[in-house]
């Protein structure tokens, strides 16, 4: 008996280290040295006790950089650079409309990046954002495959703080697709954090990406008391729902009530769906078709994508929520005009680790 409980033991103890190679799930110590690697890549370090930097790419699009780093477990990660203080990177923020989650941007006059984030036709993309995909998307393929290729590497991280992490979504995505399509190894599996993220997309984009990253591939980690993964602004419309809905088929029943329930109803439904249409045609235009001579100063031979007709903006990815209190506030909290302070690395990483490693 003595010995099956030592053998038991002794399997258990195994199996355990074993699974702390390759984590499945969401592991705070990896996700702080993601957020140390991400520090890096803003400073423009490439050395690190935890990885070795493989690659760093040019500034390509609006500002967008990615490094590959390889790490002792022979997982590689690929960490995505969020916004920098130069105007075209935050405009690559403030280019919000949306643009389908399937279909093509002309970049220059000689490159169309052609892409595919989601299944439904539905699915709709942050429109900046998708252009940062199309200007890195190539090269970090070519990356994956060199690794692939040379180091036998097929376990990836993909990781980004801010921007970057809005821009980790669509690049899972992208890579899945992809992968489905033959173009990267079938063997090849990805992981993603999205730290500090706003909503990449609309809700069928949600569904999508939640979908195709399910079995813990994926999470978005929000600190509580950080605005920007609120953003971008989100507006509903009856177009945003499914086709099967009580809503969009409502007037037919309004004809059954009596003539002064439905004179009151139709105008109470009139003046909730096209206000709501109405904002969204607004937001659509002032972010997209209003913006795209700005990003056309720094992006010349960019052709302006298509728009969707959503605005509906979702968060996406299993949420890892870090609570604040008082011991965190007295902290971090500063004037009000800071409006960072709850965004940057450090606050992120404090309270990883009071809540899951201490």
């Amino acid at each position: 008996m003595k010995k099956s409980w030592i053998l038991f033991t002794t399997l258990f103890i195994g199996l355990n280290t074993s699974a702390q190679i390759t984590p499945v799930g969401f592991q705070p110590k990896e996700y702080i040295d993601l957020l140390d690697l991400g520090a890096k890549s803003y400073a423009g370090k490439d050395s690190c006790n935890t990885a070795t930097m493989l690659y760093r790419s040019p500034e390509v699009g609006l500002k967008n950089i990615f490094d590959v780093w390889l790490r002792p477990d022979q997982t590689a990660v690929i960490c995505i650079r969020g916004t920098v203080q130069h105007a075209s990177s935050w405009l690559e923020n403030f280019y919000s409309a949306m643009t389908p989650a399937t279909g093509k941007i002309q970049i220059n006059d000689s490159t169309i990046f052609n892409y595919k984030l989601a299944e439904n036709a539905n699915a709709s993309v942050h429109v900046g954002w998708t252009i940062g995909l199309a200007h890195m998307a190539p090269e970090m393929v070519t990356q994956i495959k060199k690794l692939y290729a040379e180091k036998n590497v097929k376990n990836f991280i993909i990781f980004g703080h801010s921007q970057g992490g809005a821009l980790s979504f669509l690049t899972t995505s992208y890579l899945y697709y992809l992968q489905q399509e033959g173009g990267i190894a079938k063997d090849i599996s990805f992981r993603t954090y999205c730290s500090a993220a706003p909503k990449p997309g609309n809700l069928y984009y949600a569904y999508d990406y939640d979908y195709i990253t399910r079995n813990g591939k994926s999470y978005t980690v929000v600190n509580a008391a950080d605005w920007v993964p609120e953003s971008a602004f989100s507006i509903q419309t009856l177009d945003d729902f499914n086709g099967v809905n009580p809503f969009t088929n409502i007037k037919p029943a309004l004809k059954k009530q009596k003539m002064l329930v439905r004179w009151y109803l139709n105008g109470v439904y009139n003046k909730l769906d096209k206000g709501s249409a109405k904002a969204n045609k607004r937001f659509s235009k002032y972010l997209g078709k209003k913006l795209y001579p700005q990003v056309k100063k720094y992006l010349p031979q960019l052709r302006e994508p298509v728009y969707a007709s959503s605005m509906n903006y979702m968060r996406a990815g299993v949420p890892i929520v870090l609570i604040t209190d008082s011991s965190y506030h007295a902290k971090f909290d500063k004037p009000a005009d800071q409006v960072f302070q709850h965004h940057f690395f450090e606050p992120y990483e404090w309270l990883t680790r009071k809540i899951y490693l201490q």
